[in-house]
Parts: structure tokens; sequence; C-alpha cells
């Protein structure tokens, strides 16, 4: 039906001058595009429990319960997704339930969402009927090292010292 660059006996089409077409060798993956590395998003299905502790360079789809940590390059916490630890990503989306801190570069509570922890953010949205407790911090870099004593709260000094 198309025939547009094959030729009759499915050999590869000559250059003119007979010459063929440069071979490009398979690049082991330490050598590849950064784009040619990622894979597909993970999903973790919302029967699926675990415990400890979780690291992506692509995407993770949260629909069941976590008992740890979890780090990535995006993350979206589904509706029915539960995460009791650290989240920490560029982009965070949550839509389920967080107890524990969260740190990403944009971070979004969506409708339902329920988080019971502090958020490090460069951007932040809430929108209605999300339920957020405990403290917000701007940072340009929230993904660096986990907070400083500066940022945390201190002990009172009594008076007179």
């Amino acid at each position: 039906m198309f025939t547009k660059g094959k030729t009759p006996d499915n050999t590869t089409p000559q250059r003119p001058g007979g010459q063929q077409p440069p071979v490009t060798p398979n690049l082991d993956a330490s050598k590849r595009p950064p784009a040619a590395n990622r894979a597909g998003p993970s999903l973790i299905s919302a029967d699926v429990t675990m415990k400890g502790e979780i690291t992506s360079q692509g995407e993770i789809q949260v629909d069941g319960s976590i008992e740890g940590n979890l780090r990535a390059a995006a993350l979206t916490i589904g509706t029915t997704g539960a995460v009791k630890g650290e989240v920490c990503a560029d982009t965070v989306i949550i839509r389920g339930s967080v107890t524990g801190s969260v740190r990403g570069k944009k971070v979004q509570l969506c409708t339902g969402a329920k988080v019971d922890g502090d958020i490090t953010h460069a951007s932040l949205s809430i929108e209605p009927n999300a339920i957020f407790e405990g403290q917000v911090r701007h940072s340009q870099d929230p993904l660096s090292s986990a907070p400083t004593s500066s940022t945390s709260p201190t002990t009172p000094r009594p008076m007179g010292s």
C-alpha cells in the first residue's frame, strides 16, 4: 500500500553512489540521553500495602497504602492513596492522605486531600475542601536537604538570661 522509502526486496535503501547509511550502535543505558532512560509511570494500586522507602527517577502514582518515605520526580497520591512518611518530589499532587512532611517544587492539594504534616514548597496550591494541618514553608529549593535547625522551632529561653 505505502511504498515510499521501501525497496521491493525489503532491503535497506541505497544512497546515491552506492553508500550504505551509517549504522548507529546500541548505546548502553549510561550513555543514552536522559529521556531514553525514563520508564513509564509506576502505579501502586489500591489493594497494595507496602512498608519501606521508595525511590524513583520517574513518576509514581499511589492508590494503595505506603508506610515509609517516598522520593520521585513526580508523585500523585490518588483518592484511595495513603502515605505515612516523608513525601519528596518535583511535582506532588495529593488527592488522598499524607501523614508526614511534604517537600516539592510544585505542591497541589486537591479537593478531598488530607495532609497532617509540614509542607516545604516553591509553589503551593490548595483547592477548596482540602484539609491541611501543619506548617507551610516557602523555599526556592525545597528538595535540597531536610530543613535546618534555623527553620525548625527553637526552645524558648527563660526570661532574664
